[in-house]
């Protein structure tokens, strides 16, 4: 009889102690970054989100959420209306003013880094599944990633071992600006490096690239990832404001790519893996189209 009692006081204690952490989880999000806000959607925490910032386009049902503005440049006002528990985002989420004048509020700010390597998407997966009371729905995702990632690297060896890596820049592109060409530590060459491409650029972050710099680089395949065009669209208007990348071997060849610039934006996302496929499959046709005769 003592023995059922007791049992039965450390069954109540566990499920209160449940209960109380489960009411202790952040009910109201706002998310602030692209990829963040992709994975509060994979980890089954859509239904929490009350607002999201201008990088949080996918999937399409994010867009007919509040908007917040853009991540780096966040009002206290519009964001406090929406009475989040919780502020989501990276460090590149700002300025840090509105963050504290938020934080004083009595919101959570939770930032997490988005530098694009596999153990920190590893640690921000399991905060979030954390914050979202799905710790095992984030080692499933985290192990799946991971997966996808060493599959996509075995397709980089097999098409390396039948011919060199490009040589590949990316290019920012805005309408009315210059392009800003992707530096050394960024998500840009992260991927390029993933889908097998050797990156031109020497510089860190983001820079502004002159015509005789573009020439002398003389890139076999670019990268363009505008932010207001698509495909077409954003390779004309490149080659309309940037007269020399037309004299370039990758537009001579036929080889500028359009990338999807919300890819880029609070480290690697859920959509990234089929991303890299898609870039590898373009760095290396040939390859791709002896894979295409082998499965016949």
């Amino acid at each position: 009889m003592r023995l059922t009692r007791l049992l039965a006081l450390c069954s109540g204690l566990l499920f209160s102690h449940v209960v109380i952490a489960g009411e202790a989880l952040p009910q109201r999000w706002v998310s602030a970054g692209g990829s963040l806000s992709e994975w509060v959607v994979a980890l089954g925490g859509e239904s929490r989100l009350v607002g999201v910032d201008s990088t949080s386009l996918y999937p399409q049902s994010l867009r007919s959420l509040p908007g917040i503005g853009y991540q780096r440049a966040l009002a206290a006002e519009g964001i406090l209306a929406l009475r989040p528990d919780i502020l989501l985002g990276s460090e590149e989420m700002g300025p840090p003013p509105v963050l504290a004048q938020i934080k004083a509020a009595g919101v959570q700010i939770e930032q997490l880094s988005a530098k694009p390597t596999l153990p920190t998407l590893e640690h921000n997966l399991t905060r979030l599944g954390q914050l979202l009371g799905v710790e095992a729905q984030a080692a499933t995702l985290i192990a799946d990633y991971r997966q996808r990632l060493q599959q996509q690297a075995a397709r980089v060896s097999a098409a390396q071992a039948k011919q060199p890596a490009p040589r590949v820049l990316m290019l920012l592109g805005h309408v009315g600006n210059g392009p800003m060409a992707a530096g050394q530590d960024t998500l840009a060459a992260w991927m390029i490096e993933q889908a097998g491409g050797r990156n031109l650029t020497e510089h860190n972050g983001y820079k502004a690239i002159s015509s005789e710099a573009l020439l002398a680089l003389d890139p076999e395949v670019v990268i363009i990832a505008d932010r207001r065009l698509e495909g077409d669209a954003a390779r004309a208007a490149m080659l309309e404001q940037n007269p020399a990348l037309a004299q370039t071997s990758a537009a001579k060849n036929g080889r500028l790519l359009s990338l999807d610039p919300t890819l880029l934006v609070g480290g690697l996302g859920p959509r990234l893996p089929d991303g890299l496929a898609v870039l590898c499959a373009a760095f290396y046709p040939a390859a791709q189209a002896l894979t295409a005769e082998a499965s016949r």
